[in-house]
């Protein structure tokens, strides 16, 4: 079945350290999302534990495992697709965790798994430094999924800077990319709407992104500010500064009208591209 429209959901938390409470709020707000007729829900980057970097390992789990069996559940209960946002997944034999996508279909079986490519190892003056890669290892693939003959491409939070990604997303067919995300306050006030936007015009496709918002218990900040951009890079949806659930309808219809428009990916000119060669000096 292919469809001209669906409703997404994004549903923007203030996760913390806590892993069993933000469980039940995750499960609270699916069950308010899908009575909304939403046919996808969004859930935000590293939603089951948000804190110190030294609690990361012992709430990591397995996939498939306790927090993905919960969302299946939810997925069947509900007759929906759930993108599980993001967690901190264990692997046997790997030292460091991945922070991974899993989306699950209306049967509750996992149909598309991605773990982030781009760690967020940054140092930003005068307010806090991160290191991701401390305790997580990037991901090597790129991924798309099938929604209900949609094709639907993943990443995650930092990928966002990374526009090679999201043009091979888009080569891949992707008519929608959906982000779950963390973004900090000092980045996201300046810098999170305007990604977003811009990824959206680039490659003519929806941008539905679900971040955390508000404070952790180390003091750091995330910005929140959920929203869902069309092809045109027109903003349809954005969330208050609270935990909310935000929807709106994705058109398939749209997406074809923008691109008839502005057929920009068709008028690349993929032969004159080439990276530069690693000797060459760019002034």
């Amino acid at each position: 079945m292919t469809s001209t429209a669906f409703d997404v959901a994004v549903l923007q938390m203030n996760s913390g350290e806590d892993k069993a409470a933000n469980i039940d709020t995750a499960l609270r707000l699916i069950d308010q999302a899908a009575a909304t007729g939403a046919r996808l829900v969004v859930l935000p980057e590293i939603w089951t534990y948000l804190g110190d970097e030294a609690g990361n390992r012992p709430n990591a789990e397995s996939i498939p495992g306790p927090v993905t069996g919960a969302l299946a559940e939810k997925a069947r209960q509900h007759g929906i697709y759930v993108h599980g946002g993001s967690i901190l997944e264990q692997r046997e034999g790997e030292p460091k965790l991945f922070n991974t996508t899993v989306v699950i279909d209306p049967s509750g079986e996992i149909v598309a798994k991605y773990s982030k490519i781009h760690m967020f190892d940054v140092v930003l003056d005068g307010v806090a430094s991160y290191r991701e890669s401390n305790t997580v290892q990037r991901g090597d693939e790129i991924v798309t999924f099938d929604l209900d003959g949609v094709t639907v491409g993943l990443a995650i939070c930092y990928d966002l800077r990374f526009p090679e990604l999201f043009r091979i997303l888009r080569l891949h067919g992707a008519e929608v990319i959906v982000l779950p995300a963390a973004f900090t306050m000092t980045t996201g006030k300046d810098h999170w709407e305007v990604l977003i936007r811009a990824r959206a015009i680039e490659n003519q496709v929806y941008m539905v992104t679900c971040g955390q918002f508000g404070p952790d218990s180390s003091g750091k900040w995330c910005y929140g500010r959920s929203l869902i951009a069309d092809p045109w890079g027109t903003v349809v949806a954005t969330a208050p500064d609270r935990e909310c659930v935000v929807t709106t309808t994705v058109d398939r219809d749209h997406i074809q009208k923008v691109r008839r428009q502005v057929p920009s990916v068709e008028n690349r000119q993929a032969d004159l591209y080439r990276w530069p060669d690693e000797s060459v000096v760019l002034s």
